[in-house]
């Protein structure tokens, strides 16, 4: 392979694995918001009085359970994503330097 060929393969590798990274990090940050959300409803529910209030905390956190395992799938997927790409990074590199 010519040089120019691979070098705008592990360029587009770098970008990939940036993005993926941030996608990572972001929703770390939505997991934390989730999993935070759901301890205050929990607090908050030893504090309700009516049955209806109790109904609508205990919605929202099944809810929140399930957004964090969307969240949490997502990021094994992001994560097998991560390693593929960074293997494929370290092959192209290889056969740069060669």
């Amino acid at each position: 392979m010519s040089i120019n060929f691979t070098k705008a393969i592990i360029n587009k590798l770098q970008r990939e694995i940036a993005d993926i990274e941030s996608k990572i990090v972001n929703d770390k940050n939505k997991l934390k918001k989730a999993q935070a959300k759901i301890k205050q409803l929990e607090r908050d529910m030893k504090l309700s009085q009516s049955h209806n209030d109790l109904s609508s905390k205990m919605t929202r956190i099944n809810k929140l359970n399930e957004e964090v395992k969307l969240i949490t799938r997502s990021q094994a997927d992001l994560a097998k994503q991560l390693t593929t790409k960074k293997t494929a990074l370290g092959k192209h590199q290889a056969n740069e330097s060669k």
